[in-house]
């Protein structure tokens, strides 16, 4: 089932996880924040620095696995599958883990749901700043996310569905046909992209037929530079990005804030 069909159909729903699962979140919570100064250090001296390194790339070779799909990391998954007996020294663990990917792969580990715990990887590259992962996509589907977001960005950041199906109608992609790249166009958009965190679909209050819309998610905030964006939409319609002032001025806003 879409995302599009998930938030049609939980309206008048309970959450989609289950109690049982926010509890053990609520447990896990319990034991990272309670931990003492002691028994972290008695945790370090329990394990040898060779235990420790095996850790930290059981934890990398984790993540890495996870972002294939571009799926957000839970913390309590990192606990109960990775981490396990070690789970004391979850945090020195994990600063480990956070400098190996920033260091040896050019990516940062980014916690963007603080309550939740939940974690996903961004491009790092600082060779590379103005070129990150969404700026430069090494497939077809990530050029069309990139279409996606640039028509979100252009029309204040916020669309509805029609208004993006609509464009892409424009470029020969039908939402409605199977395409020879894309394969079910609607899916991939409302379902990969929003559970890779590209972007958010959410039902607009008061409509019937019922109606929705996207915004950016959470890791295009993260690794979409607006101003690039925008030069870029100049550059198609020969036009001075300074024209659009709304938007330069929220891409300016957003570089100098990430800075």
């Amino acid at each position: 089932m879409s995302q599009r069909k998930r938030l049609a159909a939980s309206q008048n729903k309970a959450p989609n996880r289950s109690q049982a699962a926010v509890e053990s979140d609520d447990e896990d919570d319990v034991t990272f924040s309670q931990l003492t100064s002691t028994q972290v250090q008695r945790a370090r001296e329990s394990f040898t620095p060779v235990q420790i390194d095996r850790k930290v790339a059981e934890v990398v070779q984790f993540v890495l696995i996870k972002d294939q799909r571009k799926v957000p990391i839970r913390r309590a998954d990192i606990a109960k599958h990775v981490i396990k007996e070690y789970k004391l020294m979850y945090q020195d663990i994990m600063k480990r883990v956070c400098r190996t990917f920033e260091q040896v792969f050019g990516l940062k580990l980014v916690e963007i749901d603080a309550k939740s715990h939940v974690y996903i990887l961004t491009n790092k590259l600082e060779s590379l700043p103005e070129e990150p992962i969404s700026m430069n996509p090494t497939s077809p589907k990530y050029g069309l996310l990139f279409t996606i977001l640039s028509v979100i960005f252009m029309k204040g950041g916020v669309v509805k569905e029609a208004i993006v199906w609509n464009f892409l109608k424009k470029l020969r992609i039908d939402p409605g046909e199977r395409h020879d790249l894309f394969g079910d166009v609607k899916k991939l958009v409302t379902d990969e992209f929003v559970r890779q965190k590209y972007l958010e679909i959410a039902r607009i209050p008061h409509t019937d037929p019922v109606e929705f819309e996207f915004r950016w998610g959470v890791r295009a905030e993260k690794e979409v530079s607006k101003k690039k964006l925008l030069e870029i939409v100049g550059e198609l319609f020969d036009q001075d990005p300074h024209s659009w002032t709304q938007q330069y001025r929220e891409a300016t806003a957003a570089e100098a804030s990430q800075r």
